[in-house]
C-alpha cells in the first residue's frame, strides 16, 4: 500500500510539472503572438514608486525583483522586508517594487481567477508556476520574448515613476534568487528603451549566466557558502561554467564587471536567511541589517565613483 501511495504521488506531481511547465510558455507565447499587451494596472492608492519625493531627481531609481514567493503587486514577506529596509534608510532613492518578473503580461498570479482557486487547493501549484517561468526565462527558444517582454515592462514602469530616457540617473535592479535571471535579461531592452546607466545587484541570484549583460556598468553578486540553492544554478546551468568563455556571463567576468560580497554564514531561505531580522551575527546586526547595509554601500559606492567621473548632474 505504501508503494503504490507513493507511485499515485509520484504520478500526481508528474502532471502537475508537465502542465506547468506547458502554462509557463503559453503566457510568452501570447506576448510575441500580440494577442494580449502586457498591463501596469495596480491595486487603488499604490503608488507607481516609493522614497525619494517624485517632484525631485533621485540619486537612483531601484527596481526591486522579488524571488519565486512573488504572486501579487505586493513584495513577498521576506522581499518587502528588505525593501521597506532600504526606502527607511535611503531617502535618495526612488523604489519600484511591484513589477511582475515571472509574467510577461504584468498580471500577478494571485490575481487570475483560476489561480485564486488553485491555490486555496494546491499551494504547491502556485510554487511550481513560478519556478517554471525562470527555466521558461531562461530557455534559448523563450529567452528573446521574455527578456523582451520584461524588460519592456520593466521600462514602462521607470517611465509611468518619473523616469526620463537619457537622464543619466542610473537604474539600480537589485533581484533576489530568481529574479537574477529576469534583470540580466532585461538589460538590453531597458538600453534600448531608456538608455540609462544600469547596475545589477544580485542576492543569491538563480540564473543560467547566458544573457548578454554588456550595457550592464556593473553586477555586483551578493552571495554565502550558506546558500545551496544558488550553487545549484552554478552546476547545473553550462554558461556558468569556466569551459563556457562566451557567456554573457563569463565575458562579464573576465571585463571585471563583476565583484563577489560575502555574506556568510546566511542562508538562501528560511530563519537564518540573507533577509532574516532575527537571525545575529558577531557585532549583533541582524541578517537583514547586513545585506541592507552592503545594498546601499554598494549604491552609494558607485554613485560616488560616477560623480567623480561625470561631475555633478544638471
Amino acid at each position: 500500500m505504501i508503494g503504490l501511495a507513493f507511485l499515485l504521488l509520484l504520478g500526481v506531481i508528474g502532471l502537475v510539472l508537465i502542465a506547468e511547465a506547458l502554462l509557463a510558455r503559453y503566457e510568452v507565447l501570447v506576448y510575441a503572438a500580440g494577442w494580449r499587451t502586457p498591463t501596469i494596472s495596480r491595486p487603488e492608492g499604490m503608488s507607481y514608486a516609493r522614497g525619494a519625493d517624485p517632484d525631485r531627481p533621485p540619486d537612483a531609481y531601484l527596481v526591486y525583483l522579488d524571488g519565486i514567493g512573488k504572486r501579487r503587486f505586493h513584495d513577498t514577506r521576506d522581499g518587502g522586508r528588505l525593501v521597506k529596509a532600504l526606502i527607511n534608510r535611503a531617502p535618495e532613492l526612488r523604489v519600484l517594487g511591484q513589477v511582475q518578473p515571472y509574467s510577461p503580461l504584468a498580471v500577478p498570479l494571485a490575481d487570475r481567477p483560476v489561480w485564486t482557486w488553485v491555490r486555496r487547493r494546491v499551494g504547491l501549484a502556485l510554487f511550481l508556476h513560478n519556478v517554471m517561468q525562470i527555466f521558461v526565462a531562461a530557455d534559448r527558444r523563450y529567452r528573446p520574448l521574455y527578456n523582451r517582454a520584461v524588460g519592456a515592462q520593466i521600462a514602462t514602469e521607470l517611465t509611468v515613476a518619473g523616469y526620463r530616457p537619457d537622464s543619466g540617473i542610473p537604474v539600480v535592479l537589485l533581484s533576489y534568487s530568481g529574479g537574477a535571471q529576469v534583470a540580466s535579461g532585461a538589460v538590453n531592452e531597458l538600453w534600448s528603451q531608456l538608455r540609462t546607466p544600469l547596475w545589477l545587484i544580485t542576492l543569491g541570484g538563480f540564473h543560467n549566466g547566458a544573457n548578454d549583460i554588456t550595457h550592464a556598468q556593473h553586477l555586483d553578486q551578493l552571495t554565502s557558502a550558506g546558500d545551496w540553492i544558488e550553487r545549484v544554478g552554478t552546476w547545473i546551468f553550462p554558461q556558468r561554467w569556466r569551459l563556457f568563455r562566451w557567456s554573457g556571463w563569463n565575458r562579464a567576468d573576465r571585463a571585471g564587471k563583476i565583484t563577489v560580497h560575502r555574506l556568510d554564514p546566511a542562508t538562501h531561505i528560511g530563519p537564518r536567511s540573507y533577509i532574516a531580522p532575527e537571525a545575529r551575527l558577531p557585532d549583533g546586526r541582524s541578517h537583514l541589517d547586513r545585506t541592507t547595509d552592503t545594498v546601499l554601500a554598494v549604491i552609494r559606492d558607485r554613485l560616488g565613483r560616477t560623480a567623480e567621473t561625470d561631475g555633478p548632474r544638471p
